[in-house]
């Protein structure tokens, strides 16, 4: 053990690549010498690589490491070990660990150039097997240890990345026909495992982002989607008995999730044009209108946006939206349908409204008014307007809490989802409290008092009673629980049942439940503020006769980089009809500049609709470009036909 240990060059590689096989083939001998993480991290590289970069595989060592590991699974497995004590199941996290499951230098392929480590993957598949084999016992054990021992960077490298490169393997090595290979299923339980491990912990050991598999994201959206279906079709048990990657949406990334859903929405607007399907006699053909076509005035676009849908058939609003503003001769495919969820955003969320009160850093979060009772068509509008957006793919500029999104995924809320943070630090205060005290110290009752309408307060008792029920230290728990119960539920029951009920008017049969997160759903409704205009100039391409190197594009960039955040802002809402980032960050959209006026003339302006900014061609004239570019960010507004 002390020669394996030491990696001791003078040792002969045989008696070397001897003992490393003998220390690995005995769960019990590996368990006892290696209690920490990173000594056996250390054991594994000093073995197996012959310098300190971890380059170059040492093959007589790596061929013993697999015989070993193979050795100890089978005595394991012959030995019918009771996996229900903590050190019977910790072998198996120490041979997950091994390095060489996750060296990307390494090939598991026989058809494979390079060195060769476990063939087929069997090694790997014994091992995963093993582990959801466990009984409830050994999988707590299992599940303590790698939460306990591993910290988060060693959660990531050494218990996911072995799996997530199997798992690229197998699907990047089967094709069409990966929803059959067999190791699929228990390399992604072991994944489940880890990744609701990660999720239950406070705080959680790693971000969602550590479980995205680029083999799974990088699946065909077809392919996605067909086996999307299959599982909704599905039933309780087809479910329990066949493999389904959908039922694992935690290894597609956020862009990938995005791809899928516009799939699904795509289809749906299909067939919600189809459905109007009827025979035109005159024109001795079958009719049908794809779009839902909403002509309005900027004037009274709250108002007549509100009749609209009031007279719209069910299925209408699951059409593509189009917008018409009259007056105007803008073409909408897509840029005028961002302008007017951007105007009827600034209406809906205007603080005349009464319907939010804002809180969260610097008051930018809106949150339901529990006191507006009055309101239920402009909740019911707001929620119709989310499900259209995120249906259409526009983003929107209004700003949720988490709960919000947890909330419209149907997801349990607790403490770390309460708005206002001094209230959850109270709180939390009260549940750290050691003390006996309680009742002398916080002089609480289980009742809460409600700000109305007209600045009047009014008692509302947490539960029957609750006014004469004091806070003790054997019952601030519930205290806890009904008091966040109330605030996030109870409080604002009628304003949020309007919501979500226009939200689901248009998403009831999306996929988004089972599929994405709250952060994520967040993402696709509203965007991200991160804007990396770095990003955005390596991403741009360029028409018209531009290209990076041009004096114009070069001084835009410059005045970019000089510009202020809100200017910066400004310009890409300009630009794009949105002053957010979509999934992925500016330098995953779609940017064009254009070359516009070749004498310079004439302000610069864009085409929403495909995020194209034409330029007129300042030449090297900074000053003239600053100040045209400043000018037309400020100033212009509407769309019209040239």
């Amino acid at each position: 053990a002390k020669v394996a240990s030491e990696g001791d060059a003078a040792a002969p590689l045989a008696v070397l690549a001897s003992s490393t096989e003998e220390i690995l083939s005995w769960p019990a001998v590996l368990g006892s010498l290696f209690m920490d993480p990173s000594a056996l991290d250390t054991f594994y590289k000093k073995l197996i690589y012959s310098d300190k970069d971890c380059q170059f595989v040492r093959p007589d060592i790596a061929a013993a490491v697999q015989r070993g590991i193979d050795r100890g699974l089978q005595h394991l497995k012959s030995s019918g070990a009771r996996f229900t004590y903590p050190a019977s199941v910790r072998c198996l996290l120490q041979y997950l660990q091994c390095p060489l499951f996750s060296d990307e230098a390494v090939k598991h392929t026989s058809d494979s150039t390079g060195l060769i480590f476990d063939e087929g993957g069997e090694v790997f598949q014994l091992l995963c097997e093993t582990i959801v084999s466990l009984p409830f016992e050994g999988y707590r054990h299992l599940i303590a240890w790698a939460t306990c021992l591993y910290s988060p960077d060693q959660y990531s490298s050494i218990l996911i990345r072995p799996l997530l490169c199997h798992l690229d393997v197998i699907l990047g090595a089967s094709g069409s026909d990966w929803r059959f290979r067999h190791q699929l299923p228990v390399i992604i339980s072991v994944l489940k495992w880890f990744n609701e491990a990660s999720e239950q912990s406070v705080p959680q050991i790693v971000a969602p982002e550590a479980f995205y598999s680029e083999a799974v994201s990088d699946l065909s959206t077809e392919a996605l989607y067909e086996d999307l279906s299959r599982w909704k079709e599905a039933n309780t048990l087809q479910r329990s008995q066949q493999f389904f990657l959908s039922a694992h949406p935690f290894l597609l990334s956020a862009a990938g999730k995005r791809n899928l859903l516009q799939v699904e929405n795509q289809l749906q607007m299909v067939q919600a044009a189809t459905a109007t399907l009827s025979y035109d006699a005159q024109q001795r053909g079958f009719v049908f209108d794809p779009y839902w076509v909403l002509a309005i005035d900027r004037k009274h676009m709250l108002q007549q946006t509100l009749q609209k849908i009031d007279k719209a058939a069910p299925g209408e609003l699951r059409k593509q939206l189009k917008i018409v503003f009259k007056g105007e001769d803008g073409v909408d495919a897509g840029g005028v349908t961002k302008e007017f969820f951007q105007l009827l955003v600034a209406q809906l969320f205007d603080v005349s409204t009464g319907m939010w009160v804002d809180m969260g850093p610097n008051n930018t979060l809106h949150w339901f008014n529990p006191s507006c009772t009055w309101n239920e068509d402009g909740y019911h509008l707001v929620g119709i307007l989310l499900g259209l957006a995120l249906y259409n793919g526009v983003l929107l500029e209004v700003d949720f809490p988490v709960a919000v999104w947890r909330k419209l995924l149907r997801q349990p809320l607790g403490l770390e989802d309460m708005v206002d943070k001094e209230t959850s630090r109270g709180l939390q205060q009260l549940l750290d409290y050691d003390g006996n005290d309680v009742e002398d110290i916080f002089c609480l009752m289980f009742e809460h008092t409600q700000r109305g309408a007209f600045g009047n307060e009014k008692p509302v008792e947490l539960k029957p009673g609750g006014r004469d029920i004091p806070v003790t230290s054997d019952n601030k728990e519930e205290y806890v629980l009904l008091y966040v119960q109330w605030l996030l539920v109870d409080s604002i029951k009628e304003q949020y049942e309007a919501f979500e009920a226009g939200f689901l008017q248009v998403m009831e049969s999306s996929s988004i439940m089972h599929v994405l997160r709250p952060d994520e759903l967040e993402l696709l409704v509203v965007g991200s503020r991160d804007l990396n205009f770095s990003g955005l100039e390596r991403a741009t391409e360029y028409e018209g006769g531009y290209d990076a190197d041009s004096p114009c594009v070069v001084n835009f960039w410059k005045f970019i980089g000089a510009a202020s955040n809100e200017t910066k802002t400004m310009l890409l809402k300009f630009a794009t009809g949105s002053s957010r980032a979509p999934i992925g960050g500016l330098s995953n959209m779609s940017f064009t500049i254009q070359r516009g006026d070749p004498e310079g003339r004439q302000l610069p302006s864009s085409h929403t609709c495909f995020n194209t900014f034409i330029l007129p061609d300042y030449g090297s004239d900074y000053d003239k470009l600053s100040r045209c570019v400043s000018r037309a960010i400020l100033e212009c507004e509407g769309f019209g036909l040239q």
